[in-house]
């Protein structure tokens, strides 16, 4: 659920600081990375919405997506260069504090368990290429 957050807070989730890091994280990896997590997160919002009562139908989900959109050509925030993944954030944003809470701290797992599997294949890449 949008609210309006005090001048303490520069963006949205930086209210939670789980939420802030794994969303700074996240920003800061490869697109690929932010795809997969993207759609993973999007799996993981539907299903807590659902089980909190939030999302009742599937208006609710569109809802949820559509709530965030920005208009074309003012896409300032680095999850708006992706559709998959501005939906992932924009479902989050929308969703009930709990929710966000639950979430961040599968996000923060994710993100990490994501960048760690990719370090292992460059690893394995190089590896091979070495022998």
């Amino acid at each position: 659920m949008k609210e309006e957050y005090s001048s303490n807070y520069r963006r949205w989730y930086d209210k939670d600081p789980l939420l802030s890091k794994s969303m700074h994280t996240l920003e800061n990896t490869d697109d690929e990375t932010q795809i997969k997590v993207a759609l993973n997160l999007i799996k993981i919002l539907i299903e807590h919405n659902i089980s909190e009562n939030t999302f009742t139908g599937v208006e609710d989900v569109l809802s949820a997506v559509e709530d965030g959109l920005v208009e074309r050509g003012n896409n300032n925030r680095w999850y708006d260069l992706d559709s998959t993944v501005r939906t992932a954030i924009n479902m989050l944003e929308n969703s009930p504090e709990p929710v966000q809470k639950a979430v961040a701290k599968e996000m923060a797992k994710m993100v990490v368990d994501k960048i760690k599997e990719d370090a292992d294949d460059v690893d394995e890449d190089e590896e091979e290429s070495a022998e």
